[in-house]
């Protein structure tokens, strides 16, 4: 179910905050807990029982781990891990490991299991490791209650494309928190704003993106193929910065506080700040679970490098089982190992120089993270370089023309991706001609959605 959808937003969403807030408090868990099972079943109706038996499996493991006993805590906590990491692979990565052994290998094949990938798999998976690591820490003196965790797990504001929460974040408004009408309006507004960026602006751009692609990565013009992946980087921008909006708007509205996910990453001086900025909750993640215990920047740049290595290959892993994503991956560790090793000290003594530096390889490096098919994608970054294998078919007379017809679309994705608009918001939200324009940014999307196709969200694929 998305929340871009007639079914959430009219049906789902009022029938479930009606029950919500009219139950006492003390039964609100298993509401909360119903309804995303309700939520995810309504996509998932079979994988809704692979998400219940994760549940159980780690709500025991946690509840193990959380009896002190050394040894059995250690042995728990790596049974854990593999059980979590081996359902994500089997689903996620099997056939992905199999294309590549059976390449290898002459007699006996893998098996290609072809397994539909289960929503949100990626994000409830490390949100329950974050759980288990930090049980296996002692950050918790007390084991949550199995309704409690549950709810935690399934949470449907974030349950399929995050934010990636920490329990410690949601742990002590799952034992109590009111819910204020003050509250739930900054919710509404927030969800509104969402809701607006992800159908009038990313979706409308994401048109722009999709008729450019087909005309085929090869037959596109240097202005074209740079067209196409500035409109690209807008359409995933506001799409994944509309979905965190929503999902810390619908917490609001329950009672919960989110955390945020985006900090105004395209107005970033390098690539590193770009990755402090966006996804931000990922990134916490990869810091906190993998980098830091690994050594971090602590010994020297060459175990630095190789620390954020690993932790690169495993980001673009985590975004997909293909080749390219690999290749996004080590882009990254490339370009980040480059800024510690000192390059990133000059980029911010250099503003302007460090804005364009951004402005010109983030929408190269989703190029790479797009297109999943590596000759398309070698085929469109020669297009961006002037470099062709075949006729252009979109050339300046057609670059005109889009220009003409998404122009003000690209100015209202400009000024939406500062942190102007959004700054003027928290100023004057509770000024009646805010509220007003926030009403007519719902309004006009519902009616894009009345009127257009179903878009899911970039992010449910992974």
């Amino acid at each position: 179910m998305l929340f871009s959808s007639v079914e959430f937003l009219f049906r789902f969403l009022p029938v479930f905050m009606l029950i919500y807030l009219l139950v006492p408090e003390k039964y609100r868990n298993i509401v909360l807990l119903s309804g995303s099972l309700l939520f995810y079943a309504a996509g998932e109706p079979y994988y809704v029982l692979l998400l219940i038996l994760s549940i159980f499996v780690n709500y025991g493991a946690g509840k193990l781990i959380l009896e002190k006993k050394k040894n059995t805590a250690k042995n728990v906590l790596i049974l854990s891990l593999i059980y979590n990491f081996g359902m994500l692979f089997v689903f996620k990565y099997w056939d992905f490991a199999a294309e590549i052994a059976n390449y290898f290998l002459t007699e006996e094949k893998m098996p290609v299991l072809a397994l539909s990938l289960p929503l949100g798999i990626s994000f409830y998976t490390f949100q329950i490791v974050s759980y288990l690591f930090d049980c296996y820490r002692g950050k918790w003196k007390e084991k949550a209650d199995f309704v409690s965790f549950a709810a935690y797990v399934t949470m449907f504001p974030q349950l399929v494309a995050g934010p990636i929460v920490k329990y410690e974040e949601v742990a002590e408004r799952m034992k109590e928190r009111k819910i204020r009408a003050k509250a739930v309006e900054s919710g509404l507004k927030l969800f509104s704003i969402g809701l607006g960026f992800k159908v009038l602006l990313a979706n409308q751009i994401g048109t722009l993106w999709n008729t450019l692609m087909s005309a085929g990565p090869g037959n596109l013009s240097p202005a074209a193929a740079w067209m196409g992946a500035f409109a690209y980087s807008f359409q995933i921008y506001f799409d994944f910065w509309g979905y965190s909006l929503m999902a810390k708007g619908l917490g609001k509205m329950l009672g919960f506080r989110i955390p945020r996910n985006f900090n105004d990453p395209y107005k970033s001086k390098s690539i590193s700040e770009f990755w402090r900025r966006w996804h931000i909750t990922l990134g916490r993640w990869f810091r906190e679970y993998i980098y830091i215990p690994l050594g971090g920047n602590r010994k020297g740049f060459f175990r630095t490098a190789l620390n954020l290595f690993i932790v690169w290959s495993l980001t673009g892993l985590w975004h997909g089982a293909s080749f390219n994503f690999v290749l996004w991956g080590l882009a990254f560790f490339l370009l980040i190992a480059a800024e510690k090793k000192g390059f990133g000290k000059w980029l911010e003594s250099k503003k302007v120089i460090g804005h364009l530096y951004v402005i010109v390889l983030i929408p190269v490096t989703w190029m790479i993270f797009a297109i999943t098919d590596i000759q398309q994608l070698f085929r469109y970054l020669q297009n961006m370089v002037g470099i062709h294998a075949s006729n252009v078919i979109v050339g300046s007379e057609q670059v005109m023309r889009y220009v003409k017809e998404y122009g003000v679309l690209f100015i209202f994705c400009i000024v939406f991706s500062t942190s102007y608009p959004m700054e003027l918001y928290r100023k004057y939200k509770q000024k009646w001609y805010v509220i007003a324009v926030v009403t007519a940014i719902f309004c006009f999307s519902v009616y894009e959605i009345m009127t257009g196709s179903d878009n899911p969200f970039l992010y449910f694929r992974f």
